[in-house]
């Protein structure tokens, strides 16, 4: 099951396990049970340090990670493979005892927790975002003994999926209800269960040469351009990463024929971290006004104070706004057919929009479902031309241009979609289970329409320097009115706006 080279990378994991666990497994004879048995006896081979025993457990085939004189609270059902591999890796260097990476403040709080709080988390080994949510309650689960968490393989335990309606991953349940859907960090997690970080812990922060607002490709690069120049660099960021995290397959980074979005920007955190940055994880500013100094509002009441600051706060994907968008959200409505592909698998899906990511989305999908629909608003598609010719080659893909989504339809759940042809105004209702909403970005900016210039696309009017029209603000990425939307053209906005700071802050 482990090819050579994952054995070898795993084997030098085990060596950092700091004591023996046991492998609390319940196995039965099915082909499932085999699997997930035949995986678990590959690692044991590979470390003298992890025990077997057989037991009874709430699902089977599952196993838990506990160490040799109780219980960790983490459990997985299924085989963590693919993007879960990293989790189950983890999952064995902290239950052994190895410290888990999260700061003090974080730790206070996921020990504020004193109810029994068992969570479940249903994913797909092709999502890139469930690892992040699948870690942070796993290491919740570890620092503190009232809570517990299974992950749950959706293929593996599909009638749970079609019971609870399970319709994006990740989906967690906490103790048996809903509690979310989508990537969150352990920040948002925790704010969700016990609220959010005190705003005491920002009062007595010194003051910034330079603070970013935002943690994207933009703001990485700002942040690191900004250390390396030796002055006092702050970050405030909802989710390190930002809208790179929902990218799967990159190949225009030059000098890197292929990564993907996660990876990419877990890089550039660690490079980040080399520098003394303060980084001030899931927070989100509400104002930016200039008094003496920039002064930067956070929603949780703190005011942080800077001589200059950068405006990195990207992009989302843009809703197309008509009726049923909300209703059915993560209930047949995605945004991501790499995490949400594999649920539609047989199933009749559409895709809105005809540029590049609804395209390579279609290509996707089109490997999953039964037939893909895509919807172009426009007379034509606006993909590369190589992705529309990939797209030709499909026969299981129906192309609809110059048509005007105009409903999502159905009980509890996507069931169907009424387009109207632009040119005709005849209206055609197709039966679907999945729709995929791609049809570009729309800037995270609702929060400044009060103090820097915006467009009329809302997004930060900027000059060649990255100034914005408050002095010693400045901008840069997906935010701003730059011409293209790249992940390298940010990083390069980011590391512009950052030195046009440092001059600013020299001359002033």
């Amino acid at each position: 099951m482990l090819d050579n080279e994952t054995r070898a990378q795993l084997k030098q994991y085990l060596e950092l396990m700091e004591a023996d666990i046991i492998f609390s497994a319940s196995l039965a004879e099915d082909d499932n049970s085999k699997k997930v048995a035949e995986f678990l006896n590959e690692v044991l081979e590979l470390s003298d340090k992890i025990t077997l025993e057989k037991v009874i457990l709430e699902r089977t085939p599952s196993f838990e990670i506990n160490p040799v004189d109780g219980k960790s609270g983490i459990a997985f059902a299924g085989l963590p493979m693919g993007h879960e591999f990293t989790s189950f890796i983890l999952a064995l260097l902290q239950v052994s005892g190895r410290p888990p990476k999260v700061e003090s403040p974080i730790i206070d709080k996921i020990k504020e927790v004193t109810k029994s709080a068992h969570f479940e988390t249903y994913v797909s080994l092709t999502c890139h975002n469930c690892p992040d949510v699948v870690q942070a309650l796993n290491i919740m689960s570890v620092l503190n003994p009232h809570i517990s968490h299974t992950m749950i393989e959706g293929s593996m335990y599909q009638d749970e999926v079609d019971q609870k309606k399970v319709m994006a991953v990740p989906t967690v349940f906490l103790n048996g209800e809903e509690f979310s859907s989508g990537r969150m960090t352990i920040e948002q997690i925790l704010e969700k269960v016990v609220g959010p970080l005190s705003a005491d812990q920002f009062e007595n922060k010194d003051i910034f040469d330079v603070l970013v607002v935002g943690g994207g490709p933009a703001g990485g690069s700002a942040a690191i351009y900004a250390a390396r120049k030796g002055i006092k660099t702050g970050m405030v960021v909802d989710t390190f990463g930002g809208q790179v995290l929902e990218t799967l397959g990159i190949e225009n980074m030059i000098g890197t024929p292929y990564t993907e979005g996660p990876q990419l920007m877990h890089q550039v955190e660690e490079h980040v971290n080399q520098y003394e940055v303060d980084i001030m994880k899931g927070q989100r500013a509400k104002d930016i006004r200039r008094n003496e100094l920039i002064e930067v509002e956070l929603e949780n009441g703190a005011v942080l104070k800077s001589k200059t600051a950068i405006l990195a706060t990207g992009a989302r994907w843009r809703s197309i706004n008509v009726p049923g968008e909300k209703e059915f959200k993560n209930k047949g409505i995605a945004y991501c057919p790499h995490c949400d592909g594999p649920l539609f698998k047989g199933k009749d899906v559409a895709v809105i929009g005809g540029g590049n990511s609804g395209i390579e989305a279609a290509i996707d999908l089109a490997g999953l479902a039964k037939h893909v629909y895509v919807i172009e608003f426009l007379p034509e598609l606006k993909a590369d031309q190589i992705l529309q010719q990939k797209l030709a080659t499909l026969t299981n893909v129906t192309v609809i241009l110059n048509a005007a989504t105009k409903e999502i339809t159905g009980t509890d759940q996507v069931e169907a979609l009424t387009y109207v042809d632009r040119a005709t105004e005849k209206e055609t209702t197709i039966n679907v289970a999945g729709v995929f909403i791609l049809i570009g970005l729309m800037p995270n900016t609702e929060w400044l329409t009060d103090s820097v210039n915006l467009n009329s696309r809302g997004e930060i009017i900027v000059d060649r320097q990255g100034a914005t029209n408050i002095p010693g603000v400045f901008a840069a990425g997906d935010c701003t009115d730059s011409a293209y939307k790249q992940i390298i053209i940010s990083m390069g906005s980011g590391a512009t706006a950052a030195l046009g700071a440092f001059d600013y802050s020299i001359r002033n």
